[in-house]
């Protein structure tokens, strides 16, 4: 059979739902952030993604509707630690955002916190995740990922004449759900229909069993030779992400999905379809 073409995101939170499949012949993975899968995947230039979970309401360029692999997520309850907002006003007084290029879900959530939660309409910039540069060039920076999973806030640097002095973090899955009650879906594998068999979809429910039972392993494979980046990114693994996609996520995901299209952020709130 010709291998299934996987569009994998590179980030940490990714890898168990990938282990072992770079080994499988049935799959042909590459590592991209998730604004780049997600175009891979509208343009056909892979079968099946780990997409943001905005772009799948965003939908293909053909039009046709993809189908959701069941039961596979990247998600969260609570704290995430891998997406933040940091500002240097009290969010009520931010006026600007700059926003991660790499993200698409986390800005399109910023979006949904800031309309109907923080009830701010800052001007919006699109920049690469810097938070250093972000923060000299607005009041608030959005940043995803292993970047955001390491940064601490002290670490930030502002310019001399900055009013606020210090850098507060928002963690965006801990807003969510203090806000909703509900988790908060990140990710998820989509594709269109029929480009996964039934033994297919098996295949990568063991893969996400099989990386979940080994957190450690990755942690230390992801950071080698770093014991501080393998103890954060093994209890991030343990701890914040969540694998499944379950009734709460499934309730979480439709009504992100109603919100972002109540604000403008998608032409509708869609209706999910598995495989």
């Amino acid at each position: 059979m010709t291998p299934v073409r996987l569009g994998a995101v590179g980030y940490l939170n990714a890898r168990p739902l990938v282990y072992g499949l770079e080994r499988s012949s049935r799959f042909d993975v590459r590592f991209d952030v998730p604004s780049v899968c997600a175009n891979l995947l509208h343009k056909g230039e892979i079968d099946v993604g780990l997409i943001p979970s905005i772009e799948y309401v965003r939908g293909p360029a053909d039009g046709g509707p993809y189908r959701i692999v069941p039961d596979l997520a990247i998600a969260s309850r609570g704290e995430v630690a891998s997406v933040s907002l940091y500002t240097r006003r009290p969010i009520s007084d931010v006026l600007s955002i700059a926003m991660d290029t790499s993200s698409r879900t986390s800005v399109a959530l910023m979006n949904v916190l800031c309309a109907k939660l923080f009830k701010i309409q800052p001007a919006i910039e699109s920049r690469a995740p810097d938070v250093t540069a972000m923060l000299a060039a607005c009041d608030a920076a959005l940043v995803i990922g292993d970047k955001a999973l390491l940064a601490e806030p002290s670490t930030v640097r502002l310019k001399p004449d900055t009013t606020y002095g210090g850098i507060e973090r928002i963690d965006l899955g801990e807003a969510w759900t203090k806000w909703t009650g509900l988790p908060f879906v990140y990710a998820f594998w989509a594709g269109r229909e029929g480009s996964l068999t039934a033994s297919d979809v098996e295949a990568l429910q063991k893969a996400r069993d099989a990386g979940v039972a080994r957190s450690d392993e990755i942690a230390r494979d992801y950071f080698p030779g770093v014991p501080a980046y393998q103890a954060i990114g093994a209890r991030y693994l343990r701890d914040n992400i969540k694998y499944s996609l379950g009734d709460e996520e499934r309730a979480g995901l439709e009504l992100f999905y109603r919100y972002a299209a109540e604000i403008g952020g998608v032409a509708s709130a869609g209706v999910l379809q598995f495989f």
